[in-house]
């Protein structure tokens, strides 16, 4: 008996035989479907959006119904401002699996992206009852409670992001933004600090630094300003704005010259804006060119008659020439038009 098998354990045998047989088979099952998702996962992650959606199509052309992959192609293609290819994707993946969380957050995006804000609100409140643990869902809530004006909200969305993701960096410099819109200059330098800290070096977040740049002027770092401004322009050489505040910055620091350098360069991309020619008028009054100052306050008033910083500039390059009256003329124009400062000059120096 020792060299035979009865047949209740034969039967069990082989019964045993054939389940590990099946498992081992299953396990065995291609997926291809699968692994071209995960690799196109990875272009994602590395903002390679075109590689993706190549990859994604061809998931999907293996199986058809892949509801994840038209999401994520969605994605893809939001990343790339095809606003329509992605809306057509986010459908296909709701008549396949109706209500689900990523196209529900999609859509709300797409909303969001097209300005469609009525539309956005109602889709992101409707996702976030299918998942509220998903921090870019609190993200574009944010988004669309600061376009809003609606500040705090907009900065308990973000809060809210980052409890989720306290690395999430469009989230921290929403969060800056937000506090600089609400003049909560501090903390605001304190938040994109941190995202110049955080953010990859091959893809920078200039407006970072721009926003930074206007933080700091306002709490009277200049010199801290004029660097991140530096940085700034140096990506950007001809935006016009960023030229007339880093002259500005340079009044502050007493480089008169380099604030006129760039005035001169604004003048030449936009000669029709009065500030470039009112700052400039006062980098060249620091430099004690008072006729040539005059010239560029004189023009800047020409451009906008009702401009009360101008008068105010102009009365103050008067009163280095020694004339008195014209200066208290412009003093009280300046008064007509709200200027504050105006009446306190008026005060000190006109009323005798």
């Amino acid at each position: 008996m020792s060299g035979l098998i009865s047949p209740v354990i034969g039967i069990c045998f082989c019964f045993f035989f054939n389940i590990c047989f099946s498992q081992n088979d299953t396990t065995k099952l291609k997926t291809p479907e699968v692994d071209i998702y995960k690799s196109a996962c990875k272009l994602l992650d590395s903002a390679k959006y075109d590689e993706a959606i190549t990859l994604l199509k061809k998931a999907i052309k293996i199986k058809p119904d892949y509801t994840e992959a038209y999401n994520k192609m969605a994605f893809a293609k939001i990343k790339n401002l095809d606003f329509k290819g992605a809306e057509k994707d986010v459908r296909k993946a709701e008549s396949i699996k109706p209500d689900n969380f990523d196209s529900k957050k999609m859509m709300g995006i797409i909303y969001y992206e097209t300005k469609k804000m009525k539309e956005a609100k109602a889709t992101l409140d409707s996702a976030i009852k299918l998942n509220y643990t998903d921090p870019e869902i609190y993200y574009y809530q944010a988004k669309l409670m600061f376009d809003g004006k609606a500040n705090q909200l907009a900065l308990d969305a973000c809060t809210r992001a980052l409890d989720l993701n306290p690395n999430y960096l469009e989230a921290i410099f929403l969060k800056g933004e937000i506090r600089f819109n609400m003049k909560d200059y501090a903390y605001c330098i304190k938040e994109l600090s941190d995202v110049i800290k955080m953010m990859p070096a091959n893809n920078p977040n200039y407006e970072a630094y721009k926003i930074r740049a206007k933080a700091r002027f306002e709490i009277g770092d200049f010199k801290g300003s004029l660097t991140d401004w530096n940085i700034y322009i140096e990506s950007f050489p001809l935006e016009e704005g960023a030229l007339i505040l880093r002259g500005a910055c340079k009044i502050e620091t007493n480089d008169n010259s380099g604030a006129i350098a760039d005035f001169d360069a604004a003048i030449k991309i936009n000669a029709k804006n009065p500030v470039s020619y009112n700052y400039r008028g006062v980098a060249k009054g620091e430099n004690k060119q008072f006729v040539e100052a005059l010239k560029d306050l004189d023009y800047a008033i020409k451009l906008k008659f009702d401009y009360a910083g101008a008068y105010v500039n102009r009365a103050a390059i008067k009163f280095a020439s020694k004339d008195k009256r014209g200066a208290c003329e412009d003093l009280n124009r300046a008064d007509s038009l709200g200027d504050e400062m105006a009446i306190k000059l008026i005060q000190a120096y006109c009323k005798q």
